[in-house]
């Protein structure tokens, strides 16, 4: 018995001697080194959890103070319900390119002479619109003008009019344009005849423009509008579809040989149907899908909610209308990897003057349509443009010429439409960062995370500038302010033509760092509180 009792005692006091050099050689290794193995991760102290007391600011530096004028001495000033708007650090996915704003111009407008580079009226239009983009076409392509490279006679089944002539375009006035181009940093989109089958031209007008405009040329297209062919009498009425696709192969095959680098943009036509074919139709140069876009269209009034009226043009239906159409372009082009542009749009496509004709509230539209078309993933725009007088020209047209009736004077003049998409270009390029919003009324707000790291909020608000009053903002940035500058694009009334301004002049928006500060800026602080005046486009930069 007192064996076994001692072997057991001595069995005992081994197994326990050997347990505590086994925790011994595992522990303090572990202890001196703080790796804690498999074991389960040990939690920091508890000052590293501690919140990162933030930095004191500078002092706040003086500023000028933003003035904005309110509403009208006597209107109504029917109360607005306050607008919450909060950005956060997360991004859309999309963003705002640098160039987005273009002008669309008839085809026939490579031979006008005012387009040169030592033309100042002409240059400053487009360096207003940032590296503006010009696309030449319009239906003048198909009917009136006449590419030829070697002086040949215009054809005689080319008809045009007064104000509206025929013309023929030579590499000359290419020469010409591209002073205009280089003076003002800007593209250019060429479109070709295919009113008048003839590969072969527009191969060789491809070629001269590659070679004179270089990089500059960002894509040409094949026809303007070949949907609406056979009902304008440019083609017979039995051509279609089938046809323009056969048609359209033999084109980008000539324009290839002579261009390889430069982009196929198409259809650029005003029917959905048309989108799809164009993708899947195969071509040796890259595609890029086109569409035309005039949201109000029903000249006769047959679609009351399409009809160019004053109360579509500032309604949140007409807004969300535009962005759905746009889905589905961008949803079928998506599909093949490509970009979707817009080269030609405007607010309406009837001829003639109506109620959205120059006003005010065709500015506000300019603005939200740029910023919403670009966080939709639209990657250029151009709006269709005429250089003829302003009496007697079109009335939608964003720029006209100044003198008497088709005697232009050499002057340009930037109407209200300009102005909304020179307050667009004004921001850049930059990245769309989500943005909360509530209340507000008929406003719309973007947010951009801009190169230098700043952020530009944009508030288009559409309520009416004769009776509402004005809107209470609840703005929450991203982090703590330490600059915050506006500049606002504004009118008297929706209707009113000729009066729309920034920052009280006829002008394009100064440079961010000369810029008045937000009237109530909070400096240091990630809130901001401000009042709006309806009927204005504002653009608010802040950095950090």
């Amino acid at each position: 018995m007192r064996s076994t009792q001692g072997r057991l005692a001595w069995l005992v006091a081994a197994i326990t001697a050997l347990l505590i050099v086994t925790l011994v050689v595992v522990l303090v290794p572990m202890m001196q080194s703080g790796n804690p193995g498999s074991a389960a991760p040990v939690p920091a102290s508890p000052t590293s959890l501690a919140p990162t007391p933030e930095q004191p600011l500078p002092p706040a530096p003086a500023v000028t103070y933003y003035s904005q004028a309110g509403p009208p001495s006597g209107s109504p000033q029917v109360p607005v319900e306050a607008l919450s708007v909060t950005v956060g650090r997360d991004r859309t996915g999309t963003s705002l390119p640098e160039g987005i704003v273009g002008l669309s111009l008839e085809a026939t407008d490579l031979a006008d002479t005012s387009l040169r580079g030592d033309n100042p009226e002409m240059v400053g239009l487009l360096t207003g619109l940032g590296k503006a983009h010009i696309r030449f076409g319009g239906s003048s392509v198909d009917r009136r003008m006449f590419w030829t490279s070697t002086g040949e006679p215009v054809p005689s089944n080319l008809k045009g009019d007064k104000p509206r002539p025929v013309r023929a375009v030579t590499p000359a006035d290419f020469q010409r344009v591209n002073t205009l181009l280089v003076a003002a940093d800007a593209q250019i989109s060429l479109t070709v005849d295919l009113g008048n089958f003839d590969p072969a031209r527009a191969g060789d007008m491809a070629k001269y423009g590659a070679e004179i405009f270089g990089a500059r040329l960002v894509s040409i297209t094949v026809g303007n509008e070949p949907n609406g062919f056979p009902t304008s009498g440019v083609r017979p009425s039995g051509w279609g579809l089938k046809d323009y696709l056969g048609e359209l192969e033999q084109y980008a095959d000539a324009i290839h040989k002579m261009a390889p680098d430069v982009p196929l943009l198409g259809p650029g036509a005003y029917s959905e149907a048309w989108w799809e074919p164009f993708v899947k139709t195969s071509t040796p140069q890259q595609k890029i899908l086109s569409l035309h876009h005039y949201p109000l269209t029903s000249c006769d009034s047959k679609d009351p909610d399409s009809a160019p009226t004053m109360a579509n043009l500032v309604s949140a239906r007409m807004h969300e209308r535009t962005l759905a159409y746009q889905r589905a372009a961008l949803d079928v082009a998506r599909q093949a990897g490509m970009q979707v542009w817009i080269p030609e749009t405007g607010v309406s496509a009837c001829d003639g003057a109506n109620p959205t004709s120059r006003t005010h509230a065709s500015a506000l539209w300019s603005v939200d349509y740029v910023l919403s078309s670009a966080q939709n993933g639209i990657q250029r725009l151009g709006f269709h443009s005429s250089l003829l007088t302003c009496t007697g020209g079109p009335p939608l047209s964003p720029i006209c010429s100044g003198g008497a009736y088709l005697k232009p004077n050499g002057t340009m003049t930037k109407r209200a439409p300009y102005l909304g998409l020179a307050m667009a270009a004004s921001l850049g390029s930059g990245d769309f960062l989500k943005v909360e919003q509530s209340g507000g009324g008929l406003t719309y707000a973007y947010a951009l995370e801009q190169a230098d790291g700043s952020t530009s909020i944009i508030i288009v608000n559409e309520n009416d500038p004769e009776s509402s009053a004005q809107v209470e903002v609840n703005l929450t940035l991203p982090g703590r302010a330490r600059t915050g500058t506006m500049t606002r694009l504004t009118g008297s009334s929706f209707g009113s033509q000729d009066g729309t301004r920034i920052d009280g002049a006829e002008a394009i928006p100064a440079p961010v760092a000369a810029r008045a500060t937000v009237e109530g800026f909070n400096y240091g602080s990630p809130t901001q509180k401000f009042k709006l005046t309806a009927g204005t486009a504002t653009v608010l930069n802040f950095k950090y």
